[in-house]
C-alpha cells in the first residue's frame, strides 16, 4: 500500500486583484467615518489604525474592495497604493466577495500529513467546488490555508478564525452540515462562532461588551509545561542588566 503526501503548502495562484465598488454612499461612509475615528483614538499615531481599518471595511462588504482601500487611506492619509499593499500582504484580508462563513483547511505540512489533504478534497466535494470558491447561496467560502500555530491539533479546521481541532473527514462532513442547516457549530477553543462579517468587526476592535474574547490554551499545547513542572524544571534567571 502507497501512501500519498502532501508535504507543505498547496501551490498557488496570485491572488486577484483589488476590486469591487470605488466608493461608499453617503451614509455608509459616515457610518464607517464614526467606527473609524473610535479605532484611531486607540493609537498614538494614526497610521498604526490601519490593520483594525481593513478589518472594518471588511465587515462592511465581505471582502477589502476599491473603496475600502480609499476610505483607509483618506482616513489615515495615506496613498491608495500603501494601503494596497498592507491589505493584499495578509491573508486575513479577502480580496474576493466572502461567504457567511470561511472554511478553512490547513494544509501546510504537519496537517497534510495527519490528514489535512483528505479532509480539503471531501470538502470539496461535498460542497461540489474548489478551494477558493464559494458556494452559490453565499453560505460557504471554502479555502486551503497555511498554518495556523495550531500544529499540537492537527489536523485542524478554521471557521471564521475560528478553531476546530483534530478533524476527520467524517467530522469536518458533519461541521459543514451543521453550517449548512443553520446549526451553528461551538469551536474546540475560543469563543462563539458567528458570521464573516461580525468577525471582522471584532478584529477592528468594535464587537460589543461580552462577544470577544478566547479559550484557555488545551492540554496538547500545555504538555511541555506540564511536563518541565513535573520534573521541577526552571528557567534561568533573567541577568539584573537585562532587565
Amino acid at each position: 500500500m502507497s501512501i500519498d503526501l502532501v508535504l507543505g503548502p498547496r501551490p498557488e495562484e496570485p491572488g486577484p486583484p483589488i476590486s469591487g465598488p470605488t466608493h461608499y454612499p453617503p451614509e455608509v461612509h459616515a457610518r464607517l467615518a464614526a467606527d473609524a475615528a473610535v479605532i484611531i483614538a486607540k493609537y498614538p499615531q494614526a497610521r498604526s489604525a490601519l490593520l483594525p481599518l481593513l478589518h472594518l471595511v471588511q465587515s462592511e462588504d465581505g471582502y477589502v474592495t476599491t473603496a475600502g482601500i480609499a476610505f483607509c487611506a483618506h482616513q489615515l492619509d495615506l496613498t491608495d497604493a500603501e494601503v494596497a499593499a498592507v491589505a493584499t500582504f495578509y491573508s486575513m484580508y479577502r480580496r474576493t466577495p466572502t461567504g457567511d462563513y470561511l472554511v478553512g483547511v490547513c494544509t501546510n505540512t504537519l496537517c497534510a500529513v495527519m490528514g489535512g489533504d483528505a479532509i480539503l478534497d471531501t470538502l470539496e466535494t461535498e460542497l461540489g467546488l474548489h478551494a477558493g470558491d464559494t458556494t452559490t447561496d453565499g453560505r460557504i467560502t471554502l479555502e486551503h490555508i497555511e498554518c495556523n500555530a495550531a500544529c499540537d491539533y492537527a489536523p485542524v479546521i478554521m471557521v471564521n478564525w475560528e478553531f476546530f481541532d483534530n478533524q476527520t473527514p467524517a467530522t469536518a462532513r458533519q461541521l459543514i452540515d451543521d453550517i449548512r442547516t443553520g446549526h451553528t457549530p461551538h469551536p474546540t477553543r475560543g469563543t462563539q462562532l458567528c458570521p464573516f462579517r461580525d468577525t471582522a468587526r471584532t478584529l477592528a476592535g468594535l464587537s460589543k461588551d461580552g462577544e470577544s474574547g478566547g479559550g484557555a490554551p488545551g492540554g496538547a499545547t500545555l504538555a511541555g509545561l506540564r511536563v518541565a513542572r513535573e520534573l521541577g524544571m526552571t528557567a534561568p534567571p533573567v541577568p539584573e542588566s537585562e532587565v
